[in-house]
């Protein structure tokens, strides 16, 4: 393959290695035009030769994020593709994409678990990870949103902002993470670029920077106009194998269409003073040297304050294209590294404290028959070496790593090192698990906690650590749970061993033992995840495994206040412990912030009691929580109050909690008790003569229909429904509308049953007894 005239932008050599992505100018009769091909030289793909650690300030750490079919993976294939990565397009409808490996994704055509891949674009590396967009698995985006530095949502541009959008977009507001959008599905008929930016903006509540305008609509989608450059990229795509690796770009001139130059020059009108708006310094800049013709702006200037809005999270980068036609997908990755920040433009306090130290932190584990457990890491500070030891503070213990990897995919290549700002994939460490901190030693992380401390920021911690340890990842409360059950008794072991696996992988997924039958018993997010799950370890375990019914996992709550007392006074061996508790507990607004219970102390109480007996109370009023006293269900909504808590000299703290925890069930069965069902979200595409169907159904499920919405020619139903009358909803929706229909669920609250429901729930469940 010929290089001669061609500019490398990536090339970093490793032995005899050599892999390169780069822009490649193609000789053209026309001055004005430029054919530009993203390529590689021939070499190994699907691995990383040249892994020595860039410059911080080149590193992107993103995500892609999206409603379900928006798009995601296949845009990511493009990217590997154009990065020179991958030889050929992996299609998710062929089954032969790099990111889902997983043998249900493949099966499915869906993102089950994100994947994590490592490429170059130009003179940036980029750290990609490909997000599942199905609601089950909304564990994935929040885990690696945690990490990641910057997010590209992924729309489809016929339905503009869907229901898991909202929840994703919800989850990167959570973490601050500045995001780019990109308005995918360009040439379906039904695309509509307004239609698509208005829903950002009311939907989202947020402001979209529209930086092309589509050449063409629908089927005769060809390219973009670059708003910023007045560049038009176009995509002549010559036959159905166009990869998409060469497209046109030239100015618009007088010879363009006319709509298009108007639509143009309008568009980029708007960007300008939008951009004004939300910047200052640009705004300065327009009003001193440009105050008579603002059009005259240099597009490095705009460029410039797009990135200091995108960065300030005050807008949204808008582009657009076709991942499945191959076009529009070199400028995202252009927009990545132009927009989206670098990990030393991402503040995080904490870090600080640890100056060049490494500070890193664990946010997925995956299970490696040869290799055992590997563990994805952040690096915040410091740098990553193998055969070194590393201090899991969390679990307070020291663990030897024996070698580093760099990540792509279900592929890694091992490495010597990497620095801050990187992600990097680890073997060795057994004990660590998502949302644990892992520093360099002990006295590392007790350097760290005298330097915050000193500086005023340790503020009140219950060990000497605590003020130095990162934040980890909130893991939801599952909503479904079955019995699972192994075909013999002699792998029971084995299933147990599986089980235990897999919660390491995935926190979302829950497994307990219940007291009375001794079942083993699954908790999930959905019916999808707990069919993974069950087919993950027939797969992956060679275990037919049996499982009972699907069940909802209820909540419990209190009807009114109580108060009540108690005292414990034992003997053991020589030792007396006696304590007298007082509390009270009342109902809580089941909307409140951080969700369902609280404990609380008087004023004069909590001066009063040391840390660790303050910890002992808490414990006791958690194990309570755990068990409601009407159905055993977990309790939510619930508030408690520590009025009393005396003990003689010598008392355990173990007592304590004991006495606590004995009161806590005096007072529950007191204030009389209330079931909590989930409620959803439903979110139904239909067309209008299928409406009425789906309305009846819905009214026979308990539902309630909060709007009724027009996309083009079909109607969107948003409603609310209990998740318990939603078993087995995707078969009958398919039926009554002869496949004609789409819906999305997402957890919505938990609400408070009416009577009659409850009195038959308790009826159903004392007839399963």
């Amino acid at each position: 393959m010929g290089v001669r005239g061609c500019r490398a932008f990536s090339g970093m050599v490793w032995g005899r290695s050599l892999l390169t992505a780069g822009l490649r100018c193609c000789r053209s009769p026309v001055s004005c035009h430029v054919y530009r091909r993203y390529s590689f030289l021939p070499d190994d793909v699907k691995s990383l030769k040249a892994v020595v650690s860039p410059d911080i300030s080149k590193i992107r750490n993103i995500g892609i994020m999206a409603h379900i079919d928006a798009g995601k993976t296949t845009t990511t294939e493009r990217m590997l593709y154009y990065s020179g990565y991958t030889r050929a397009l992996g299609d998710v409808d062929d089954g032969d994409t790099v990111t889902d490996f997983m043998a249900q994704e493949r099966e499915r055509g869906i993102t089950i678990q994100s994947a994590a891949v490592t490429f170059d674009w130009k003179t940036h590396r980029i750290n990609l990870i490909d997000t599942p967009g199905h609601v089950d698995f909304t564990l994935e985006v929040e885990r690696a949103l945690r990490v990641l530095d910057g997010a590209v949502a992924v729309f489809d541009a016929s339905a503009g902002v869907e229901a898991q959008t909202l929840t994703v977009w919800r989850q990167a507001e959570k973490h601050h993470v500045p995001c780019v959008c990109f308005l995918n599905k360009m040439d379906k008929p039904a695309a509509n670029l307004s239609f698509s930016i208005e829903s950002i903006k009311h939907k989202l509540k947020a402001n979209p920077v529209l930086l092309q305008v589509p050449v063409g609509s629908g089927r005769n989608f060809s390219g973009v106009v670059d708003l910023l450059t007045n560049q038009k990229l176009t995509w002549k795509q010559t036959s159905t194998r166009d990869d998409g690796q060469v497209f046109e770009s030239k100015p618009l001139d007088r010879l363009d269409d006319p709509e298009l130059l108007h639509e143009v020059n309008e568009a980029r009108t708007a960007l300008i003073e939008q951009v004004a708006d939300l910047d200052d310094e640009f705004a300065d800049l327009l009003l001193t040297d440009f105050s008579d013709n603002f059009d005259a702006v240099s597009s490095s200037k705009l460029q410039e304050a797009v990135r200091r809005v995108t960065l300030a999270r005050k807008g949204v980068p808008v582009l657009c294209g076709s991942s499945l036609r191959n076009k529009g997908v070199q400028p995202l990755l252009d927009a990545i590294t132009a927009y989206l920040p670098a990990p030393d433009e991402r503040h995080h306090d904490l870090v600080r404290w640890y100056k060049d130290d490494l500070c890193a932190l664990a946010f997925k584990v995956l299970h490696d028959k040869q290799r055992g457990p590997l563990v994805f890491l952040r690096i915040y500070s410091g740098t990553l070496k193998p055969q070194s030891a590393v201090h899991n503070i969390n679990r307070n213990s020291t663990e030897r790593m024996s070698r580093l990897l760099v990540p792509f995919a279900d592929q890694h290549v091992e490495i010597p090192s990497l620095t801050a700002g990187n992600i990097a994939l680890t073997v060795g460490l057994k004990q660590t698990v998502t949302g644990d901190t892992i520093v360099a030693s002990k006295a590392s992380a007790a350097a760290a906690a005298r330097r915050a401390h000193n500086a005023g920021g340790a503020g009140k911690r219950p060990g000497e650590h605590a003020s130095v340890v990162l934040s980890g990842v909130e893991v939801p409360d599952p909503v479904f749970f079955c019995t699972i059950e192994p075909p013999t008794m002699a792998k029971q072991a084995d299933l147990e061993n599986a089980l235990g696996c897999l919660q390491r992988e995935d926190p979302s997924l829950k497994v307990r033992v219940d007291p009375d039958s001794g079942q083993t018993i699954l908790c999930g997010m959905g019916e999808l995840h707990i069919e993974i799950v069950h087919d993950r370890i027939r797969r992956e375990y060679g275990i037919e495994t049996q499982l009972g019914p699907l069940q909802v996992a209820y909540r419990e709550s209190v009807l009114h206040g109580a108060s009540a007392a108690d005292t414990l006074d034992r003997t053991v061996g020589e030792r007396r412990h006696v304590v007298s508790v007082e509390l009270a507990v009342a109902p809580r607004d089941l909307a409140a912030p951080g969700g369902s219970c609280e404990v609380a102390f008087t004023e004069e109480l909590g001066g009063q009691l040391s840390t660790e007996i303050k910890a002992a109370v808490e414990n006791g009023v958690n194990g309570a929580y755990l068990q409601g006293p009407l159905l055993g269900y977990p309790l939510q909504g619930v508030a408690t109050l520590i009025q009393r808590v005396t003990m003689e000299p010598g008392t355990s703290p173990a007592m304590v909690s004991a006495c606590v925890s004995r009161c806590m069930l005096k007072a529950l069965r007191l204030a009389g008790g209330r079931v909590l069902e989930p409620v959803m979200s439903l979110e139904v595409t239909v067309g209008e003569e299928r409406l009425g169907t789906v309305l009846g159904d819905l009214a026979q499920r308990r539902g309630t229909v909060r709007d009724i919405q027009s996309r083009h020619d079909d109607k969107v139903l948003l409603a609310t429904v209990p998740l318990a009358e939603m078993m087995g909803y995707s078969t009958i929706l398919r039926t009554i509308t002869s496949g004609n229909a789409t819906f999305s669920l997402e957890l919505d609250t938990y609400e408070a049953m009416n009577q009659q429901d409850q009195s038959n729930l308790l009826k159903r469940v004392a007839g399963l007894l």
